[in-house]
């Protein structure tokens, strides 16, 4: 690398695909694997965090030893391109990474990903993810653990079949579990996962949770489906343009026309991006929430394959499929346009809706999209959206963090202060404790010693 070249890297600064060590050490090769099981990127000894050149001392063989402790080090192992420059009269050995085609990687058993300038572990849904990225294959066209043939319904296959062929994406001839196997859905006489999910005639327990909140903490309505998907995507769709206002329009025509709170396709792209790319490997729900000014919409499972929030939010990414016959199967019937057009469907449906905001982030495991009624200027920036102006911001979205994190399992105050990030137990995440409490939202574990050391909260019945 020439040094206009070196120079320039240095002063980008840490990112995604660029790592500064001071000395080759562990992290140097954590940080290797990263890149590894993601699109790649280099990793440069002899830079401070800080991209002050610090130079190191090299040896005939350093090198080599170097090469040799991470092939070592990593499984499968890595044989990275490492070559030594000079900068300001100081060593720097730069260590590049291309992205590697068998994942995960990993150094000692720890499994690394890369999140902006810093390496994280993977977790367990993580690295299974990535293996079956890498061989091209996706979970649900697995066979369904012992299930038979018998789980399935053959009304509701005989009912997607007609809805393919009406389509006219695929043809199917036969109306039975032939055309099932043609199209993948089961494999060795046994359904698959997406067969089970589609067409059981008992669904399997995965639901979509939908409830009318006037405030983080009110509840006035509150529905759980499960069924198998077609069904479930209806059934929301359903409940939630029961809670979306409409007003009536004249346009000097005889006919007056519809116009609801919510642009209805936008909802619903949202509804069927939840259900078909969720992880269905996480006994989570779907959750939907529905306030005076705002919805959103909770799906279990992280962006998969690499994919970014910031691609998201552009008209040319790529879709990455979890899961791939689930995906298809809404695809043939006509619910889905094409692969990685739900977000740009979305924008365009907003169009129309100059008052609303979208967004989408990564929160508690999974995904959440937010439709919300835009702030009108003469209210203080300050005051969120969704809250009634008698109480603060923080304490309603606190209430809202503290509910969502004890729905899977109870957890002490402890407990839930390290996982909103906080250093220890605050006063105010007592105080919404107690009016969590006091509510009969959640309750104690341990009801006759309140300050027992292994007292738990739980969500009420």
């Amino acid at each position: 690398m020439n040094p206009a070249a070196l120079s320039t890297l240095i002063a980008a600064g840490e990112s995604l695909t660029l790592e500064f060590k001071a000395s080759f050490d562990k992290t140097a090769v954590e940080s290797l694997v990263a890149f590894a099981n993601a699109q790649g990127g280099t990793v440069l000894v002899g830079v401070t965090d800080a991209g002050a050149i610090s130079g190191v001392t090299l040896g005939k063989e350093t090198l080599n030893e170097w090469l040799g402790q991470i092939k070592s080090a990593t499984s499968p192992a890595l044989i990275p391109d490492i070559t030594a420059d000079t900068e300001q009269g100081k060593t720097v050995v730069v260590i590049r990474m291309s992205e590697f085609p068998v994942k995960p990687v990993n150094t000692r058993g720890r499994y690394f990903k890369r999140i902006a300038s810093s390496n994280q572990q993977l977790t367990t849904g993580e690295i299974a993810d990535l293996y079956l990225q890498s061989l091209q294959l996706s979970w649900d066209a697995h066979q369904a653990g012992t299930h038979t043939l018998d789980a399935l319904s053959l009304p509701k296959i005989k009912r997607f079949i007609s809805q393919v062929n009406d389509n006219g994406r695929f043809a199917l001839e036969s109306a039975d579990f032939a055309a099932l196997e043609k199209l993948n859905y089961i494999v060795n006489g046994h359904p698959t996962w997406a067969a089970m999910l589609l067409f059981a005639k008992e669904p399997i327990r995965h639901h979509v949770h939908i409830g009318r909140f006037k405030t983080p903490s009110m509840i006035i309505d509150d529905r759980q489906f499960t069924d198998t998907l077609f069904e479930v995507v209806e059934q929301s769709m359903k409940f939630i343009i029961s809670y979306v206002s409409v007003a009536f329009e004249f346009d000097g025509s005889i006919q007056r026309k519809e116009r609801f709170g919510y642009p209805l396709p936008a909802l619903r792209e949202a509804l069927l991006n939840a259900v078909i790319h969720r992880n269905y490997t996480d006994g989570s729900d779907i959750q939907i929430k529905i306030f005076d000014d705002q919805i959103t919409i909770y799906s279990p499972g992280l962006l998969y394959g690499g994919l970014s929030l910031a691609e998201l939010s552009s008209d040319n990414y790529k879709s990455r499929l979890r899961n791939k016959l689930i995906a298809e199967a809404f695809y043939l019937t006509g619910n889905i346009e094409k692969y990685g057009s739900g977000f740009i469907r979305i924008r365009k449906a907003l169009r129309d809706y100059p008052e609303l905001s979208f967004g989408a982030k990564e929160i508690s495991g999974g995904i959440e999209v937010t439709f919300a009624q835009k702030q009108p200027e003469s209210q203080p920036e300050s005051q969120p959206e969704s809250q009634p102006e008698s109480q603060p911001e923080s304490d309603l979205s606190l209430e809202a963090k503290v509910l969502h994190l004890i729905e899977k399992t109870p957890m002490g105050k402890r407990e839930l202060s390290t996982a909103l990030g906080q250093k220890g137990v605050s006063g105010q995440l007592n105080k919404v404790i107690r009016s969590l409490v006091a509510s009969g939202l959640i309750e104690a574990t341990v009801q006759d010693k309140p300050n027992s050391r292994l007292q738990r909260y739980r969500l009420t019945k």
